[in-house]
């Protein structure tokens, strides 16, 4: 209930942060526009204040990994800090050699590092600079992860298999994560795989905001898997849709079957909701089977884009209308070429986020 409560009352100004949208005004209503201006004017003064303030607090440190710094440095942008200077570079064998290049002795550092491809590489980054940290007398060390990798791989579904993100989370926090920070976790109970602090954020806000906009006629929010359920519940619950379900058999690896739909789809514009599009099978076959139930359109929204192997094909190929994503995870250049998929920014949620987390104060009162 908690973490719906964080999802359901974002703000204004979050969103516009997250989305990094340009809203304009018309002109038929001098006053509202007026009121708007002053409204603008006045938050851009407060966050104009509240960057001064960061810039003089030699305290707070925000690092990044090279898996994705534009996001990193999005998010110094907005809370208005610059980002920290390390130097990182390989041996001729693919060792990572790390260095800090300013003092963090006592200061509450942020390490910005999304655990997408090449997964195990990113990984090992992110435990080196934690371990850098550690020894360089940090006073607190934060992991910003807004893709956790190995996050599918948290229960023994077959016999002798590994619970991959238990592993993940305790060579994490025995590196010397003293906090962690997740957005959109492929299993909300990962959190209780970790002995220290942890803020689970949505993008769901960000989404929500867009597809609000696009105004789309009939909706039905569909989840792909009886998984999903929760988030795509969510979803609906703010769209004012109904919601559908999708039934869906793994037969192996990124191999998985549609057998039913579960709702009235016959038609309706379709929004399929999922946390991660990895190969895209799934999504494909799942856009076939609506529009087969006589959905008129279909489009579809994902926090992280993974986009492993065929998927770009497949989505560019396919009768999805759309695909939204944030920038969890930096989009290949072959996705970037695709004009049905489109980038939503999560920089300003995690921004307000990590601002609140250094502050001390509630992340959930940067919703109310």
């Amino acid at each position: 209930m908690k973490n719906e409560t964080v999802m359901e009352a974002v703000t204004t100004e979050a969103i516009g942060l997250a989305a990094n949208t340009d809203h304009g005004t018309s002109g038929s209503r001098p006053q509202v526009h007026a009121d708007t201006k002053a409204t603008a004017d006045t938050r851009t003064q407060g966050e104009k204040k509240r960057a001064r303030s960061h810039s003089d607090d030699k305290r707070f440190k925000i690092f990044s990994g090279s898996a994705n710094r534009v996001l990193s440095q999005e998010i110094c942008k907005h809370i208005g800090i610059a980002l920290g200077e390390t130097k990182m570079q390989r041996f001729a064998d693919g060792e990572v050699y790390f260095q800090l290049l300013e003092n963090v002795r006592g200061a509450d550092v942020f390490v910005v590092q999304p655990t997408c491809n090449p997964v195990d590489q990113h990984l090992v980054e992110l435990l080196i600079m934690i371990d850098a940290l550690k020894r360089a007398s940090a006073g607190r060390i934060t992991v910003v992860v807004p893709y956790y990798g190995y996050a599918r791989q948290d229960r023994k579904d077959r016999p002798r298999v590994a619970i991959s993100s238990k592993l993940i989370a305790d060579l994490l926090t025995t590196a010397g994560a003293n906090r962690a920070l997740f957005m959109d976790l492929h299993a909300a109970q990962i959190q209780g795989f970790f002995n220290i602090p942890v803020d689970h954020m949505f993008a769901s806000p960000v989404m929500v905001s867009y597809f609000r906009e696009l105004n789309l006629p009939n909706l039905v929010v569909v989840s792909p898997d009886a998984g999903g359920v929760e988030r795509a519940r969510f979803f609906a619950t703010k769209m004012g849709a109904p919601l559908a379900i999708v039934d869906k058999r793994r037969t192996d690896l990124n191999v998985t079957e549609v057998m039913n739909v579960i709702g009235d789809v016959q038609g309706r514009t379709c929004l399929i909701i999922d946390d991660i599009v990895d190969t895209a099978g799934t999504l494909v076959k799942t856009v076939d089977a609506l529009l087969g139930q006589g959905a008129t359109k279909v489009y579809a929204c994902a926090s992280h884009p993974v986009l492993s192997g065929p998927a770009v094909e497949r989505i560019a190929n396919s009768r999805l209308e759309e695909l939204v994503v944030t920038d969890s995870i930096p989009l290949c250049e072959a996705a970037q070429k695709v004009v049905k998929i489109k980038v939503r920014s999560v920089a300003g949620l995690l921004a307000a986020t990590i601002e609140s987390i250094h502050m001390e104060t509630s992340v959930s009162s940067l919703f109310n």
